[in-house]
């Protein structure tokens, strides 16, 4: 089983910078895994923020696009969220997700960290 643990979030100032880290453990994680990031803010649906393909493919969700950037090291099974300008309506719980390449749903995810960004 693969286990995805998130870390960084925290309280912010409107236009602040947070990363976000996700580290991943297990037997049978792999680094082609498709690896992405989740948000849910109270009363609304988890939407998809970043993902990242083992070749090299990202996507943005265009709320975030030329503000957040999703990296990741493979040697260090960990992927990153970098999040700058962030504005108020950025606050949310963020949620580290992966699957295999060819899996239509996430298999994985972690048990969220708080993002809160003040006016």
């Amino acid at each position: 089983q693969v286990q995805l643990v998130e870390s960084g979030g925290g309280l912010v100032q409107a236009g602040g910078s947070l990363r976000l880290s996700c580290a991943a453990s297990g037997r049978t994680f792999r680094s082609t895994y498709t690896m992405a990031w989740f948000r849910q803010a109270p009363g609304k649906e988890r939407e998809l923020v970043a993902g990242s393909w083992y070749g090299g493919t990202t996507y943005y969700t265009d709320s975030v696009r030329g503000r957040f950037t999703i990296s990741r090291d493979n040697a260090k099974n960990t992927v990153y969220l970098q999040m700058n300008s962030l504005k108020p309506e950025d606050t949310a719980v963020y949620y580290c997700a992966a699957k295999s390449g060819s899996m239509r749903e996430y298999e994985y995810w972690g048990q969220g960290t708080q993002v809160t960004v003040s006016s």
